[in-house]
């Protein structure tokens, strides 16, 4: 005869007594308690009520006794089926001698979660038989995934106030790192020398953003600083160095497939432009040199996601995922504006801050940077000197105000390109001195810098193959 398995739901009510009698003898313990566990984390609703009635009355600076607490919830009918005055005394009693509260505390954390999830799973087994027909599975997915994100959210509470003598540890533990790396950088690698120098590097838990108008390249550099971090790890580990400079890494890229963003780094590693790339009209030692290339690259650490409308909740569940398994280092984006926040808000400048919130917070919980491309408004076209500044940024104020740093890509030689004057004119001379001057130049102007200094970078970007280099003073510029 089948015999029917009964699982209980994931409950302990004597620890939950536990921590509510150690509160009583020793009020103190809610200094150490409040940031581990909310009320509704107890299973037993007049648990729930019991520790945010102490709360409430550990704020008011009152102290927390069986017969005050007996007085601020003398109505509640559940206080009065299990005896009133009589049970808070007990729980007092039974309190352990040396209580470890934030164990018990963590214990009711993590039962809680497990609720979540349970209810969680029963909401996707019983959306997936009953689904209306206007819910697609994609729908579905993306609902679990914001719930899943959610929960992930709720369940971080850190540890309170860090003692200072840790955090003293933590900075030497960072600039040991750098003095390992041979005393330029702490953080990721680049590519890039006089960036590292001016960053020290992408620090942990750093958002960054790169904006820039269209055809400035941008994600061009996003690409080449992908690639670079990717390549010096593979290097490093490869070498057996303790301290990588580099890291594995995935890139969002929501606005361009997969396939084209590999075909980029391809182009830029064989030396053989797109065009010749999308057509396959090369030379026999063109083939052999992309073939060569695609051969050194085909291990990279570089994890490519172009799913198309992503949203910030599925960017941090992936992200964690791969973090797990993969390691990754680093979490480029192209770009901000094409994330879809989790919930619509009134307008498009609170979605955006959900978004840079959303994408800080991942920083911080993955202690990963993540580098985040940004369009510009047009308001830049319209000025006479087309150099960005912080307040060309789209919907700017939550991208300034959340990020660590704020860099702007220009290139002068797009502009420049756009207005030439007439020929027969006294300016084309002076025109054709300043193409001469920016052709294969480009500036990297970091205009918001938590850590340190703003500065300009200049750097060589070769168009021919998208890419951009560190501008050496005697290398003659590419070719036009």
């Amino acid at each position: 005869m089948e015999q029917e398995a009964y699982r209980h739901v994931p409950y302990d009510i004597e620890v939950e007594q536990a921590l509510l009698g150690a509160v009583l003898v020793d009020n103190n313990v809610l200094e150490r308690v409040t940031a581990l566990v909310k009320s509704e984390e107890f299973y037993d609703p007049m648990h729930q009520r019991v520790y945010q009635s102490m709360v409430t009355t550990w704020e008011r600076g009152s102290v927390i006794t069986p017969l005050t607490l007996h007085a601020a919830m003398k109505a509640d009918p559940g206080l009065i089926e299990v005896g009133g005055h009589t049970y808070f005394a007990g729980l007092a009693q039974a309190a352990p001698a040396l209580a470890n509260v934030r164990d018990l505390a963590r214990i009711l954390h993590d039962l809680a979660i497990r609720r979540s999830l349970i209810r969680i799973g029963e909401d996707m087994v019983n959306t997936s038989y009953e689904a209306p027909l206007e819910k697609t599975p994609a729908q579905q997915i993306e609902e679990a995934e914001k719930a899943l994100y959610q929960v992930a959210e709720n369940s971080r509470y850190g540890e309170g106030a860090l003692d200072f003598a840790a955090a003293l540890q933590a900075v030497a533990e960072s600039a040991e790192r750098a003095q390992r790396l041979g005393g330029a950088i702490s953080g990721v690698t680049t590519g890039f020398t006089d960036l590292d120098k001016a960053i020290s590097g992408l620090q942990k838990s750093d958002l960054l953003i790169l904006a820039g108008r269209p055809g400035m390249g941008k994600t061009s550099l996003a690409t080449n600083i992908a690639f670079n971090a990717a390549v010096r790890y593979m290097h490093d580990t490869r070498d057996g160095m303790d301290t990588p400079r580099g890291a594995p890494v995935v890139f969002f890229s929501l606005e361009m497939a997969a396939q084209q963003l590999a075909a980029r780094i391809l182009s830029e590693q064989a030396e053989i432009e797109m065009w010749q790339i999308r057509n396959g009209r090369f030379s026999d030692d063109q083939w052999s040199k992309f073939v060569r290339a695609m051969q050194d690259i085909s291990e990279l650490p570089l994890y490519i996601d172009d799913t198309g409308g992503i949203s910030i909740a599925q960017i941090a569940a992936r992200s964690r995922r791969l973090k797990r398994e993969k390691k990754i280092g680093l979490i480029v984006i192209d770009y901000l504006q094409l994330i879809a926040p989790s919930r619509r808000a009134e307008n498009r400048v609170q979605e955006l801050t959900e978004v840079t919130k959303g994408l800080k917070t991942l920083a911080k919980e993955l202690d990963v940077p993540v580098l985040a491309l940004s369009q510009l408004s047009r308001a830049v076209d319209n000025r006479d000197d087309k150099r960005p500044v912080l307040s060309d940024l789209r919907e700017s104020g939550s991208i300034e105000q959340d990020a660590d740093v704020v860099m702007f890509i220009y290139r002068e030689e797009y502009y420049l390109k756009t207005r030439e004057p007439d020929v027969t004119s006294d300016d084309h001379a002076k025109w054709m001195a300043k193409c001469e001057a920016a052709h294969g130049r480009a500036d990297l102007m970091i205009e918001k810098h938590r850590h340190g200094a703003t500065k300009s970078i200049d750097l060589q970007f070769d168009e021919r193959y998208t890419r951009f280099s560190d501008l050496a003073k005697d290398v003659t510029p590419p070719p036009r």
